[in-house]
């Protein structure tokens, strides 16, 4: 059995130093720990795919939570599944001990523990999602009802432009894709990040 530990953030400005601190003191090798710093919203990165190459039945993949694999829920349901019975490795995520499939039980009832378990985080997080869009919804008309226009002069925070802002502080988007998308250069949209957490729009 190989140990192998995978950690991702999405920018080149965001440190890496947490997640590999803690594969250190699990005890994973240096040379078994693979990195990227890119968006979670799929699994087209290079080297989470060098990783998967890697794997082998009996293995095990230790990552320091679940979103550090990805940010696309169902994709990552997906993906937990094709490692665990496709594959056969094991995956061990830090920050919630109930998702290690390597738990006491016997095989086939470790993984149905943590496929319910995932089933339960992503259901939590999709629906998270689709409150704060809610509620992004609900300041931005109760504000232009009252004929309110924040941030700096010229800027009307719409629906796209909170969107946008939300998706970058949940590092779904980077640093670059953010601003080109607003228009904005990077001083301007972390001003932006900081005036629509102040307002409630972002959470």
């Amino acid at each position: 059995m190989k140990i192998y530990a995978y950690a991702r953030v999405s920018t080149s400005d965001r440190n890496l130093s947490r997640q590999l601190d803690a594969f250190k003191k699990f005890g994973v090798r240096k040379t078994n720990i693979y990195t990227d710093k890119k968006s979670g919203k799929d699994f087209e990165r290079i080297n989470y795919k060098k990783l998967i190459d890697k794997l082998n039945k009996g293995d095990l993949l230790v990552i320091k939570s679940i979103d550090r694999l990805g940010r696309n829920y169902t994709a990552i349901i997906e993906e937990w599944r094709n490692i665990t019975h496709i594959i056969g490795a094991d995956i061990c995520v830090l920050d919630m001990p109930l998702l290690d499939t390597r738990s006491k039980y016997d095989s086939l009832t470790r993984k149905l523990i943590s496929d319910i378990v995932l089933q339960v985080l992503s259901f939590v997080a999709e629906n998270e999602r689709v409150n704060i869009r809610e509620r992004q919804k609900e300041g931005i008309a109760a504000a232009m009802r009252r004929g309110v226009q924040f941030g700096r002069p010229r800027r009307l925070y719409d629906e796209d432009f909170i969107n946008t802002i939300q998706k970058f502080k949940n590092n779904e988007i980077t640093t670059h894709q953010a601003a080109t998308h607003l228009s904005v250069n990077r001083t301007s949209l972390y001003f932006h990040l900081d005036n629509l957490t102040k307002l409630g729009f972002i959470y």
